[in-house]
């Protein structure tokens, strides 16, 4: 289950409650496209600035470089020498974060201190202060990340090795820190700048601000600290699709780690295809807590695994659906692939209860109206739905998943669970 960006609603013991996200929305001249969420009852403002790029729209030959701009937008920009400093004199906090599809930078500040983030937001979108200093310092940061939790972590490039394994053509076969580490120390001015100016424009990014606001206001900022800005060219985006796969794949790595692992991987739908919903479903049956199918079956019953989880990915391309655990000591990686591919089988073949898919829906909702109560998080899924095609789309999520069969989770499982489109990977301990 991919636990972000869904519908929104509340919880009611009884019955569901609708609860329609508002929002009003106008576009600056140079394609900038602004959000306005108003929530009295908050005395902050968020500001979130969603870019459509991400680790799969980078050159083969030099992936890493979406995930290095996350740390290169925070070492000033043309007119600003520092980023942190005059946020936090203002009361505010901000991070960020990149996926293989997004790029997202998020500010939350008291509303008396909105115009900050305007000034702040705005001069690094114009440009960075591109240095040969600010990119040696954070190319050698992303190059201590690498080696410290994908080289040197236990189990750290697992997903170095299932995306190549899965992926043979699209670029989700790499991970968002990069293919290799050499193209991070390889990385100069010339090419980051290229990507900055290709990518980081108002035409490519869409703004959600959200708080105590009109959206008189927020146009009247925009226009001042936003509008200026170039507009650039839009990006036009055109991957490698991945052909199906054909046979089942496997791989063995061995490391010094404690413990055996599992880890089984299926291609599934993308983040706009009509079975995303029975898809997210799948995961959190089979294995989303304690109460899941396989942790249930596989850790407490059979104690063949130490713990085992199913997820998805959540990608906009079509992505993968995950199947992972720890094996306990004195069992084999064959018997738990077995016992793994036993329950998928037996999912496959009978589907399951009306209980199982009600429970499985009241987890949703429980967890969304939960991740509602934040400002950033409506500011955040607002941004991406309206980079997804229409921000309106977040308030028809919920009839999506509602809409979900028993009768369509298992179709929908046939589909995925083919025995052709998995991909293993063992992971043994060194002995």
């Amino acid at each position: 289950m991919n636990a972000s960006l869904r519908g929104r609603f509340s919880v009611h013991p009884i019955s569901y409650l609708w609860q329609m996200l508002t929002f009003e929305r106008f576009t600056l001249e140079n394609g900038l496209r602004v959000l306005v969420h108003q929530d009295t009852a908050t005395p902050m403002v968020a500001m979130n600035i969603l870019y459509d790029v991400g680790a799969r729209d980078e050159d083969p030959g030099r992936t890493g470089f979406a995930h290095l701009f996350e740390h290169l937008m925070f070492g000033g920009s043309v007119n600003i020498p520092t980023y942190d400093e005059p946020l936090q004199m203002a009361g505010g906090e901000n991070n960020a974060y990149t996926t293989n599809d997004i790029t997202n930078y998020y500010i939350q500040l008291p509303l008396q201190n909105m115009e900050t983030a305007f000034w702040l937001e705005s001069d690094r979108m114009l440009s960075l202060a591109f240095s040969d200093k600010s990119l040696d310092v954070q190319r050698k940061v992303v190059s201590e990340e690498f080696k410290e939790h994908y080289l040197n972590k236990p189990y750290g490039d697992v997903w170095h090795h299932l995306r190549l394994l899965a992926y043979k053509q699209h670029p989700y076969q790499w991970m968002t820190i990069g293919m290799n580490l050499k193209h991070i120390e390889d990385a100069n001015l010339e090419d980051v700048k290229a990507f900055f100016f290709k990518h980081y424009r108002p035409v490519n990014a869409v703004m959600c601000v959200a708080g105590n606001v009109t959206v008189a206001q927020v146009k009247e900022l925009a226009e001042k600290w936003f509008a200026p800005i170039p507009e650039g060219e839009k990006y036009v985006r055109s991957l490698p699709i991945e052909p199906a796969q054909q046979d089942a794949r496997m791989e063995t790595v061995y490391a010094d780690v404690p413990l055996d692992a599992l880890y089984k991987v299926w291609h599934m739908v993308g983040r706009l295809s009509p079975t995303y919903y029975a898809s997210d479903l799948i995961t959190e049956v089979l294995g989303n807590g304690y109460a899941s199918r396989l942790y249930q079956r596989l850790v407490k019953e059979r104690e063949i695994f130490s713990n085992i989880s199913c997820y998805h990915m959540g990608s906009l391309d079509p992505g993968l659906l995950v199947v992972e655990g720890k094996v306990r000591e004195g069992k084999t990686l064959e018997e738990a692939n077995e016992a793994v591919e036993n329950e998928i089988s037996l999912f496959v073949a009978e589907g399951i209860t009306d209980i199982e898919l009600q429970k499985a829906v009241n987890k949703i909702e429980a967890m969304i109206a939960f991740e509602d109560m934040s400002l950033l998080s409506r500011a955040n899924n607002l941004a991406f739905y309206e980079l997804l095609g229409d921000a309106e789309w977040i308030n028809k999520e919920w009839e999506k998943y509602k809409e979900v069969t028993t009768a369509s989770i298992k179709e929908t499982a046939a589909a995925i669970f083919k025995p052709q489109n998995c991909s293993t990977l063992f992971y043994r301990k060194k002995i």
